[in-house]
């Protein structure tokens, strides 16, 4: 059996001017700019190209073409998922060790010679800054990787009791049919786990990613195969989200969705599941995470200048763009005119700009014009509304590239929209209140929105700190104390929410991985009975 070394998270690279790192980087950049890469559908291995594309831009230059992409039809889609069904046999057959030996060389490579192409590919089609790109698409994707591999072999070892004359044992067999894998934007890590996850207890996957984060998927599809993935094991497909959904939802062997997106879509595919409940060889396992409305209250104790630190990065690294970045900010009365003095003039500092082209730039821009229709929505809505005071930002401009200054509100209503609803952009709201209602306040951040994915608590005093772990207990799924809500780190913080958040599986973690597995009881007995009858039976003693 494998024996693993201790896990240990990746060390994420600084890429300091003049490093090595750095020129690798900047040379990939300009060479992934310069060319117009074909991302094909791979169905057993076979890579599909077809008349019918669809185009991945450079969000801050969104004139700028970086990749076609195959648009895959129902045929395609069916075929994904009979590559899956073949594939299936021959994959769960493999031990635990043999596949885990696959994602784990994956890890290496991605981690190193596909390192800079896997940042540049996700800078470019996310705008992310090349910090964000190398915490997420290499440090955490890494990490998914090499923690799951461990984490599963922690699952082999649970075995039950066995007596003298009788073993017993626990097989985990993958699920009876294939994963139907949707992935986000947002993150190159989670679009590389989601699918990985199932595939390392066994099972076999139809993946669509989100088609703004193609150009990544892609880059990690080339990496997973080069690590020696079997054809059929992960197919991946793009294009028309209903069609591609339609069909796999339809077979009746689909065994499980593995989702991470916006809640709107994730009851979408709940319902479509549901329907065909009665259709189905098994009922599929049902895992997702979704939106958030993510939190950070102050006390009257907070240390104001970690404050103010955690509200600027938990709320504005990736503009925003995180289901866990910090968008309702509570505020004691005594600290907001500190606080907002040394906030409101950070957030008018912070740079925005194409990052992909000036490294040292703190935001990038939204994904695509819909999302910077919606969060310029919200700004609008915002500057109209006497009940909310706009203290910075509130700009934005879509002629180049889709770019939404950081945005600072003062809401007075903690039950107004923008304390309630997911923006999923750079907008802060915040609720300032009395001092002595901070126990009323806890009250109102548990309330007031259905979701419940991350939040976080400022304060120096440890009977406030009790109080707040005590009343936002199922305020959200990752709590964080003197920090920001945002940068879950694989093996450390196991990420995920519930209520309208989730299914709170906890993406690395075994609490994910089982949820892959369909376990099987073996006993057996070395010398069974040869006769039926008990000793109760016999007749009394005449």
């Amino acid at each position: 059996m494998l024996d693993l070394p201790p896990f240990h998270n990746e060390t994420a690279l600084d890429y300091r001017p003049g490093s090595r790192e750095r020129d690798n980087l900047l040379r990939c950049l300009a060479e992934m700019r310069a060319e117009e890469v074909e991302v094909p559908v791979v169905v057993g291995g076979e890579r599909r190209m077809s008349t019918e594309t669809d185009a991945v831009v450079m969000p801050h230059r969104h004139r700028h073409r970086l990749a076609r992409v195959a648009k895959a039809s129902r045929a395609d889609v069916a075929d994904a998922m009979e590559a899956a069904r073949s594939a299936r046999l021959d994959w769960a057959e493999r031990s635990l060790d043999e596949r885990a030996r696959i994602l784990l060389r994956a890890a290496e490579i991605i981690s190193g010679p596909r390192r800079a192409r896997l940042n540049a590919a996700t800078m470019l089609g996310q705008s992310k800054t090349v910090h964000q790109a190398e915490i997420d698409a290499i440090c955490e994707l890494v990490d998914f990787l090499r923690f799951n591999a461990r984490a599963a072999k922690q699952l082999q070892k649970i075995q039950p009791m066995s007596q003298d004359g009788v073993l017993n044992s626990l097989e985990l067999r993958p699920l009876d049919g294939p994963i139907y894998a949707v992935t986000p934007f947002n993150f190159t890590a989670i679009a590389g786990n989601l699918p990985t996850a199932p595939a390392l207890m066994g099972n076999t996957v139809v993946w669509k990613p989100a088609p703004t984060q193609l150009l990544a998927a892609h880059e990690t599809m080339l990496a997973l195969e080069e690590a020696g993935l079997p054809p059929g094991v992960i197919n991946m497909v793009a294009g028309d989200p209903e069609t591609i959904s339609e069909v796999v939802l339809a077979a009746p062997d689909l065994a499980g969705l593995h989702f991470t997106g916006s809640t709107a879509t994730f009851l979408k595919l709940q319902r479509g599941i549901a329907d065909r409940l009665g259709s189905y060889r098994c009922y599929p396992r049902v895992v997702g995470e979704t939106g958030g409305k993510d939190f950070i209250v102050a006390h009257p104790s907070a240390d104001p200048e970690a404050l103010v630190t955690a509200i600027l990065r938990g709320g504005f690294e990736y503009q925003g763009q995180k289901c866990s970045a910090a968008s309702r900010v509570f505020l004691p009365a005594s600290l907001s005119e500190e606080v907002f003095a040394a906030l409101i003039p950070e957030v008018r500092g912070l740079t925005m700009g194409d990052p992909t082209e000036d490294l040292s730039v703190f935001l990038g821009a939204l994904i695509d014009r819909k999302a910077f229709d919606k969060v310029m929505g919200y700004v609008e809505r915002a500057r109209e509304d006497s009940r909310v005071e706009v203290l910075a930002g509130g700009e934005g401009d879509a002629s180049d590239g889709y770019f939404v200054r950081p945005t600072l509100v003062r809401v007075d209503d903690p039950h107004h929209a923008l304390m309630t609803e997911e923006i999923f952009g750079p907008v802060v709201s915040v609720c300032v209140y009395p001092d002595d209602g901070y126990s009323h306040t806890l009250k109102v951040v548990d309330e007031a929105t259905d979701y419940a994915l991350t939040g976080a608590v400022f304060a120096r005093d440890r009977e406030a700190i009790r109080e707040a772990s005590k009343t936002l207990r199922f305020a959200a799924g990752n709590f964080y104390i003197n920090d920001k809500p945002t940068g879950s780190v694989v093996g450390r913080q196991p990420f995920g929410g519930s209520r309208r958040s989730g299914t709170n599986d906890k993406a690395g973690s075994v609490f994910n991985l089982i949820r892959w597995t369909s376990p099987r009881a073996i006993k057996e007995t070395f010398l069974p009975p040869h006769d039926h009858r008990y000793p109760y039976m016999g007749k009394e003693a005449t």
